[in-house]
């Protein structure tokens, strides 16, 4: 059961954008083939991902989701701070904008780590195997009950030393158009005193034209958007990796928010100014009334003559 409070999309079949060139359906049936070999792949190497720690589970872990994303025929471009790696014993709250179930994938890619997702999640094909792998935190939206107790899961997850990956748009848009990012999972960096790393993630085709086709929006299925995604020939996915907001820069959650989203539609090349903070004028108290000064004293009266 939804809420008032659901994150929703007006993004649907309309916005997606035509005259992108397809692969035979031979080649499409050969990406779902390479597909599930990764996904079995990633069940055979489950035991040696849980053994492995540092830098070696972390180069295995790129290789799986690497290897999805090839499968797909998806070729991934990093720019900006293309040394972002995770720093050790340091966590960070990595938000970007939503656009496609590939975003996860793209990622872990970059950077294996945890993420928030929600709790469906969990039971997709493919995706919600390696997302259970990597220990994601699942996030029931139709219970706003649970969100308390899910921020403060983040939170120490953070704290601990963990990177989280979060789409605080709360739903997938077309990537033409976008939503705001939501304040309550910046709560959580904010109680962990970890930092925010912002990504902007577009999708273009071979002839760089930007493209909505790979966006999962409106009421089709997950099977209907890898169908799309795997009849298309030429796919770039960009990931711009935005400069890191420290800790403390930010007053409170919302004009963290704020700052977050701004770098994400700068680096989209969108502008965005971010809210500011209203600064209150200081109150001047008012001077205390002057005491009135002390009457001065009157001179004696002349003594009266008293007549005989």
């Amino acid at each position: 059961m939804s809420h008032a409070w659901m994150p929703k999309s007006p993004c649907g079949d309309g916005c997606l954008t035509e005259g992108a060139p397809k692969v035979a359906f031979a080649r499409r049936v050969l990406r779902f083939t390479a597909a599930i070999g990764v996904t079995f792949g990633a069940f055979l190497s489950a035991p040696l991902v849980l053994m492995l720690r540092g830098k070696p589970r972390e180069r295995l872990v790129r290789l799986l989701f690497a290897g999805i994303l090839r499968s797909f025929g998806v070729k991934l471009r990093v720019l900006g701070d293309e040394r972002f790696r995770a720093v050790p014993g340091r966590g960070a709250l990595v938000v970007n904008n939503h656009i496609s179930w590939l975003d996860i994938i793209a990622v872990n890619a970059v950077q294996p780590m945890r993420a928030l997702a929600k709790k469906e999640v969990g039971a997709w094909p493919v995706l919600g195997l390696l997302v259970r792998r990597g220990g994601s935190i699942f996030l029931d939206r139709e219970n706003l009950r649970s969100l308390p107790a899910t921020m403060d899961e983040l939170a120490s997850a953070m704290r601990g030393g963990s990177l989280v990956s979060v789409t605080p748009e709360g739903t997938t848009w077309c990537g033409l158009g976008s939503g705001r990012f939501r304040p309550a999972t910046f709560q959580a960096a904010i109680d962990g005193g970890v930092p925010v790393r912002p990504l902007a993630l577009r999708f273009r085709l071979a002839d760089g034209r930007e493209t909505t086709q790979p966006a999962f929006i409106g009421p089709e299925s997950l099977i209907a958007s890898l169908r799309r995604v795997a009849a298309l020939r030429g796919l770039v996915l960009e990931v711009h990796v935005c400069p890191e907001i420290a800790p403390g820069r930010a007053s409170g959650r919302r004009e963290l928010a704020a700052l977050a989203e701004s770098a994400v539609q700068a680096a989209l090349g969108r502008v965005q100014i971010p809210a500011q903070r209203r600064r209150r004028a200081p109150v001047v108290a008012p001077a205390p009334a002057a005491a009135p000064a002390p009457a001065a004293p009157s001179a004696p009266s002349a003594p009266k003559a008293v007549s005989q």
